[in-house]
Protein backbone atom coordinates (compact mmCIF):
# COMPACT_ATOMS: atom_id res chain seq x y z
CA UNK A 1 0.00 0.00 0.00
CA UNK A 2 1.20 3.98 -0.88
CA UNK A 3 2.39 5.78 2.16
CA UNK A 4 -0.56 8.11 3.18
CA UNK A 5 -1.64 9.81 6.21
CA UNK A 6 -5.29 7.72 6.63
CA UNK A 7 -5.27 5.05 8.82
CA UNK A 8 -4.61 1.46 6.79
CA UNK A 9 -8.13 -0.48 7.28
CA UNK A 10 -9.44 -2.90 5.12
CA UNK A 11 -12.82 -2.48 4.35
CA UNK A 12 -14.51 -5.83 3.51
CA UNK A 13 -18.66 -5.77 2.24
CA UNK A 14 -19.90 -9.05 2.69
CA UNK A 15 -23.54 -8.91 0.44
CA UNK A 16 -25.58 -11.91 -0.51
CA UNK A 17 -23.82 -12.41 -4.08
CA UNK A 18 -20.72 -11.00 -3.41
CA UNK A 19 -18.15 -10.26 -1.27
CA UNK A 20 -15.94 -7.28 -1.70
CA UNK A 21 -12.80 -5.51 -0.54
CA UNK A 22 -10.51 -2.76 -0.42
CA UNK A 23 -8.24 -0.73 1.98
CA UNK A 24 -9.28 2.18 2.71
CA UNK A 25 -8.16 5.93 3.29
CA UNK A 26 -10.29 6.72 6.20
CA UNK A 27 -10.13 10.80 6.31
CA UNK A 28 -10.80 11.15 2.21
CA UNK A 29 -13.24 7.89 2.11
CA UNK A 30 -11.53 6.86 -0.55
CA UNK A 31 -10.57 3.33 -1.78
CA UNK A 32 -6.46 3.18 -1.92
CA UNK A 33 -6.46 -0.08 -4.57
CA UNK A 34 -9.38 -1.64 -6.95
CA UNK A 35 -10.95 -3.95 -4.76
CA UNK A 36 -11.49 -7.29 -5.41
CA UNK A 37 -14.58 -9.18 -5.28
CA UNK A 38 -15.24 -13.07 -5.00
CA UNK A 39 -19.14 -14.42 -5.20
CA UNK A 40 -20.73 -15.29 -1.91
CA UNK A 41 -20.07 -18.99 -1.28
CA UNK A 42 -23.48 -20.94 -1.28
CA UNK A 43 -24.01 -22.77 1.27
CA UNK A 44 -23.11 -19.07 3.05
CA UNK A 45 -22.44 -20.74 6.32
CA UNK A 46 -19.71 -19.29 8.76
CA UNK A 47 -17.01 -21.25 7.81
CA UNK A 48 -17.65 -21.16 4.22
CA UNK A 49 -17.82 -16.70 4.37
CA UNK A 50 -14.80 -16.56 6.73
CA UNK A 51 -12.62 -18.11 4.48
CA UNK A 52 -14.01 -16.08 1.12
CA UNK A 53 -13.52 -13.55 3.44
CA UNK A 54 -9.59 -14.59 4.02
CA UNK A 55 -9.52 -14.95 0.54
CA UNK A 56 -10.25 -11.09 -0.11
CA UNK A 57 -7.80 -9.66 2.56
CA UNK A 58 -5.40 -12.18 1.59
CA UNK A 59 -5.18 -9.70 -2.41
CA UNK A 60 -3.62 -6.83 0.18
CA UNK A 61 -1.49 -6.38 2.83
CA UNK A 62 0.02 -3.05 5.26
CA UNK A 63 -3.69 -2.77 6.82
CA UNK A 64 -3.83 -2.55 10.87
CA UNK A 65 -7.42 -3.10 11.15
CA UNK A 66 -10.52 -4.72 9.55
CA UNK A 67 -14.26 -3.38 9.31
CA UNK A 68 -16.60 -5.87 7.63
CA UNK A 69 -20.48 -5.39 6.38
CA UNK A 70 -22.76 -8.47 7.22
CA UNK A 71 -26.81 -8.53 5.90
CA UNK A 72 -28.29 -8.59 8.94
CA UNK A 73 -28.36 -6.70 12.87
CA UNK A 74 -25.08 -7.13 14.90
CA UNK A 75 -24.70 -6.55 18.37
CA UNK A 76 -21.07 -6.39 19.94
CA UNK A 77 -19.98 -8.34 17.03
CA UNK A 78 -22.63 -11.09 17.28
CA UNK A 79 -24.93 -11.64 13.97
CA UNK A 80 -28.72 -11.63 15.46
CA UNK A 81 -30.10 -12.17 12.37
CA UNK A 82 -29.59 -13.90 8.83
CA UNK A 83 -31.78 -12.74 6.12
CA UNK A 84 -29.91 -13.41 3.08
CA UNK A 85 -26.95 -15.80 4.38
CA UNK A 86 -26.81 -19.29 5.67
CA UNK A 87 -28.45 -19.32 9.59
CA UNK A 88 -25.20 -20.99 10.92
CA UNK A 89 -24.76 -16.86 11.03
CA UNK A 90 -27.45 -16.40 13.85
CA UNK A 91 -25.78 -15.41 17.24
CA UNK A 92 -22.74 -16.37 15.93
CA UNK A 93 -19.38 -14.65 17.65
CA UNK A 94 -18.56 -13.12 14.05
CA UNK A 95 -15.98 -10.11 14.98
CA UNK A 96 -14.50 -13.19 17.21
CA UNK A 97 -14.05 -15.52 14.27
CA UNK A 98 -13.37 -12.89 11.68
CA UNK A 99 -10.61 -11.84 13.76
CA UNK A 100 -9.00 -15.17 14.88
CA UNK A 101 -8.58 -16.02 11.29
CA UNK A 102 -7.63 -12.75 9.76
CA UNK A 103 -5.06 -12.07 12.94
CA UNK A 104 -6.42 -8.30 12.79
CA UNK A 105 -8.79 -6.20 14.89
CA UNK A 106 -12.57 -6.41 13.41
CA UNK A 107 -15.36 -4.09 13.92
CA UNK A 108 -18.52 -5.87 12.38
CA UNK A 109 -21.67 -3.53 11.56
CA UNK A 110 -24.69 -4.31 9.75
CA UNK A 111 -24.63 -3.54 5.71
CA UNK A 112 -27.19 -0.83 5.51
CA UNK A 113 -25.29 1.02 9.14
CA UNK A 114 -21.81 0.87 7.16
CA UNK A 115 -23.01 2.15 3.93
CA UNK A 116 -25.03 5.21 5.72
CA UNK A 117 -22.12 5.71 8.04
CA UNK A 118 -19.96 6.15 4.72
CA UNK A 119 -22.91 8.57 3.17
CA UNK A 120 -22.72 10.49 6.64
CA UNK A 121 -19.27 10.82 6.61
CA UNK A 122 -18.32 11.65 2.86
CA UNK A 123 -21.56 11.56 0.84
CA UNK A 124 -24.97 12.64 0.91
CA UNK A 125 -25.35 13.13 4.64
CA UNK A 126 -22.50 14.90 5.52
CA UNK A 127 -22.67 18.02 7.72
CA UNK A 128 -26.28 17.51 7.85
CA UNK A 129 -27.97 18.00 11.65
CA UNK A 130 -31.07 16.80 12.88
CA UNK A 131 -32.43 12.68 12.18
CA UNK A 132 -31.35 11.80 8.64
CA UNK A 133 -32.72 8.37 7.35
CA UNK A 134 -30.89 6.13 4.90
CA UNK A 135 -32.74 4.00 3.01
CA UNK A 136 -31.17 0.79 0.27
CA UNK A 137 -33.79 -0.35 -1.57
CA UNK A 138 -32.08 -3.79 -3.28
CA UNK A 139 -32.96 -7.24 -2.45
CA UNK A 140 -34.52 -6.08 0.44
CA UNK A 141 -34.96 -2.74 2.64
CA UNK A 142 -32.13 -1.79 4.73
CA UNK A 143 -32.18 1.39 7.06
CA UNK A 144 -29.34 3.84 8.78
CA UNK A 145 -30.87 6.19 11.82
CA UNK A 146 -28.43 9.12 12.46
CA UNK A 147 -28.73 12.14 14.89
CA UNK A 148 -26.83 14.75 14.63
CA UNK A 149 -23.99 12.49 12.51
CA UNK A 150 -24.43 9.76 15.62
CA UNK A 151 -25.50 6.15 14.45
CA UNK A 152 -28.43 4.69 16.14
CA UNK A 153 -27.31 1.40 15.11
CA UNK A 154 -29.25 -2.05 13.76
CA UNK A 155 -32.86 -1.00 12.73
CA UNK A 156 -34.81 -2.66 10.29
CA UNK A 157 -37.40 -0.21 9.06
CA UNK A 158 -37.33 -2.26 5.90
CA UNK A 159 -39.79 -5.05 7.65
CA UNK A 160 -42.48 -2.49 8.85
CA UNK A 161 -45.32 -3.62 7.40
CA UNK A 162 -46.80 -2.21 4.28
CA UNK A 163 -50.31 -3.73 3.20
CA UNK A 164 -50.60 -6.31 5.44
CA UNK A 165 -46.61 -7.30 4.64
CA UNK A 166 -43.26 -6.14 5.19
CA UNK A 167 -42.17 -3.41 2.88
CA UNK A 168 -39.64 -4.69 1.38
CA UNK A 169 -41.98 -7.07 -0.05
CA UNK A 170 -43.98 -4.62 -1.70
CA UNK A 171 -41.10 -1.86 -2.21
CA UNK A 172 -37.79 -2.91 -2.80
CA UNK A 173 -36.02 -2.92 -5.76
CA UNK A 174 -36.33 -7.15 -6.07
CA UNK A 175 -40.13 -6.05 -5.63
CA UNK A 176 -40.09 -4.07 -8.64
CA UNK A 177 -38.05 -6.61 -10.46
CA UNK A 178 -39.72 -9.59 -9.86
CA UNK A 179 -43.00 -8.14 -10.05
CA UNK A 180 -42.49 -6.63 -13.52
CA UNK A 181 -43.73 -3.31 -11.96
CA UNK A 182 -43.63 -0.25 -13.65
CA UNK A 183 -41.34 2.90 -12.42
CA UNK A 184 -44.68 4.56 -11.61
CA UNK A 185 -46.25 1.66 -10.23
CA UNK A 186 -43.16 1.07 -7.90
CA UNK A 187 -42.51 4.52 -6.73
CA UNK A 188 -46.25 4.44 -5.39
CA UNK A 189 -45.13 1.93 -3.10
CA UNK A 190 -42.11 3.64 -2.00
CA UNK A 191 -43.71 6.64 -1.71
CA UNK A 192 -46.16 5.19 0.63
CA UNK A 193 -43.75 3.13 2.57
CA UNK A 194 -41.35 6.90 2.40
CA UNK A 195 -44.71 8.82 3.82
CA UNK A 196 -45.16 5.89 6.78
CA UNK A 197 -41.38 6.00 8.17
CA UNK A 198 -41.97 10.15 7.64
CA UNK A 199 -44.99 9.40 9.75
CA UNK A 200 -43.14 7.68 12.62
CA UNK A 201 -39.92 9.62 12.61
CA UNK A 202 -40.37 12.64 11.34
CA UNK A 203 -36.94 13.06 9.49
CA UNK A 204 -34.82 15.76 8.53
CA UNK A 205 -33.70 13.83 5.47
CA UNK A 206 -34.22 10.65 3.34
CA UNK A 207 -30.68 9.29 1.47
CA UNK A 208 -31.78 6.95 -1.03
CA UNK A 209 -29.23 4.15 -1.37
CA UNK A 210 -28.78 0.73 -2.95
CA UNK A 211 -28.14 0.02 -7.29
CA UNK A 212 -31.50 1.97 -8.04
CA UNK A 213 -30.32 5.07 -6.71
CA UNK A 214 -28.48 5.12 -9.74
CA UNK A 215 -31.68 5.37 -11.84
CA UNK A 216 -32.94 8.08 -9.48
CA UNK A 217 -34.43 10.52 -11.75
CA UNK A 218 -36.65 7.76 -13.31
CA UNK A 219 -38.34 7.09 -9.87
CA UNK A 220 -37.86 10.41 -7.56
CA UNK A 221 -39.96 12.87 -9.68
CA UNK A 222 -42.66 10.69 -9.24
CA UNK A 223 -42.61 10.67 -5.20
CA UNK A 224 -44.40 13.38 -3.48
CA UNK A 225 -43.21 13.51 0.47
CA UNK A 226 -42.62 16.66 2.72
CA UNK A 227 -39.37 15.39 3.54
CA UNK A 228 -36.06 16.20 1.41
CA UNK A 229 -35.04 13.44 -0.32
CA UNK A 230 -31.66 12.56 -2.25
CA UNK A 231 -29.89 9.89 -3.85
CA UNK A 232 -26.68 8.60 -2.37
CA UNK A 233 -23.61 9.63 -4.13
CA UNK A 234 -21.09 6.82 -3.20
CA UNK A 235 -22.74 3.55 -4.53
CA UNK A 236 -21.33 0.48 -4.63
CA UNK A 237 -18.26 1.25 -2.28
CA UNK A 238 -19.98 2.67 0.26
CA UNK A 239 -20.09 -0.39 1.90
CA UNK A 240 -16.62 -1.23 2.13
CA UNK A 241 -15.54 2.72 2.84
CA UNK A 242 -18.42 2.55 5.53
CA UNK A 243 -16.69 -0.33 7.23
CA UNK A 244 -13.11 0.94 7.27
CA UNK A 245 -14.61 4.28 8.43
CA UNK A 246 -16.74 2.00 11.56
CA UNK A 247 -12.99 0.16 12.05
CA UNK A 248 -10.87 3.14 12.32
CA UNK A 249 -13.40 4.46 14.83
CA UNK A 250 -15.84 1.76 16.27
CA UNK A 251 -17.95 4.18 18.05
CA UNK A 252 -19.37 5.74 14.53
CA UNK A 253 -20.58 2.12 14.44
CA UNK A 254 -22.09 2.15 17.92
CA UNK A 255 -19.85 -0.48 18.91
CA UNK A 256 -18.52 1.65 22.21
Amino acid sequence: MDGTKGMAILGIDIGGSGVKGAPVDTTKGELLQERVRVPTPQPSDVSSVVEAVAGVAAQFDGYDRVGITFPGVCVDGVTRTAANVDKSWIDAPAAKVFGDRLGKPVTVLNDADAAGVAEVAFGAGRDQHGLVVMLTFGTGIGSALFLDGKLIPNTEFGHLELDGKDAEVRASDRAREEGDLSWEKWASHVQKYLRHVEALLSPRLFIVGGGVSRKSDRFFPLIDIRTPMVPATLLNNAGIIGAAVSAADPSKAGVV
